[in-house]
């Protein structure tokens, strides 16, 4: 390297002038201007926001006025008090953006909440729609079952009536019983299975809710004691027999009407035979 020409030693002239003149250079470094004190501590504030994405996001351009005011706080000047006042505005900038920044970011979680509740109130929304379409389905279909079962069963009722040979009336079904079932003046039934009995067993049972009543005739031979008497033990035989064959007698009322209530004529032979009867009333559902 070369030596400057003033630097080198010249002839005549003491090392000590160099010296000196090293010692005065060097003074001349350590005088020049530094940063007023507190700017560093601004600075890091500053830096500190810079370094957080959501600041960085809602405060972009408050954080460029900050820089620019914590630059000017950080130039050397010799007057105290403009020094205080600047790094004091840059401070208030750096607040500033960070007030600005926390507000944004609280904004923006206030939005993202009122999304997800919208989201949330939506997804409420759909599931009930989508359970009342499925109630509304359900319903649907349990209705139209009740309707083929309803059909099924009427159909059903309508064949066991055919095959107990009831008539309908507004009393229920009515099935007579002629007087082939007993022997003259007998209130006994006769030997043997009765088909019509047992056809009306089968249905009582097919239809436990049932409730029946038994009804006892007669022609008008003999006193009205003795018929009224005798179509009363009658029915009682007809309620025997069904309660012997598991039909429960709670279900069973009884009544004699003797010739009180006959459907022929007296007259006649065929009369008085169409009069001796049991009628049994199969009421109607409830």
């Amino acid at each position: 390297m070369k030596i400057p020409s003033f630097l080198k030693p010249v002839s005549g002239v003491k090392t000590g002038a160099v010296v000196l003149l090293s010692s005065l250079l060097l003074s001349a470094c350590a005088m020049s201007p530094t940063s007023p004190d507190g700017s560093e501590d601004v600075r890091a504030k500053l830096t500190q926001l810079q370094q957080n994405p959501d600041m960085m996001t809602h405060a972009r351009v408050e954080l460029r006025d900050a820089e620019a005011a914590v630059v000017l706080a950080e130039q050397p000047v010799d007057d105290n008090a403009v020094a205080a006042h600047r790094i004091y505005m840059a401070d208030r900038m750096v607040e500033i953006a960070r007030a600005k920044g926390k507000a944004g970011s609280l904004e923006a979680e206030r939005e993202l909440l009122g999304e997800q509740r919208d989201e949330a109130r939506l997804a409420a929304r759909t599931r009930e729609a989508d359970r009342a379409h499925a109630e509304a389905e359900s319903a649907r279909s349990s209705q139209a079952q009740a309707a083929a079962l309803s059909a099924r069963e009427a159909e059903e009722l309508q064949r066991q009536i055919d095959t107990l040979e009831a008539e309908a009336t507004e009393r229920g079904l009515v099935l007579t019983l002629g007087d082939v079932l007993f022997a003259t003046g007998s209130a006994e039934l006769q030997g043997g299975t009765n088909q019509n009995l047992e056809k009306l067993v089968n249905f009582l049972k097919q239809y436990p809710d049932r409730q029946v009543l038994i009804e006892g005739h007669t022609d008008n031979v003999g006193s009205a004691a003795f018929n009224q008497t005798l179509s009363r033990q009658r029915a009682e035989s007809v309620r025997r027999f069904l309660v012997n064959r598991g039909i429960e007698s709670s279900r069973l009322s009884v009544s004699g009407y003797g010739f009180e209530r006959p459907v022929a004529s007296n007259d006649t032979a065929m009369g008085r035979q169409q009069n001796r009867r049991v009628e049994v009333v199969i009421e109607n559902k409830e």
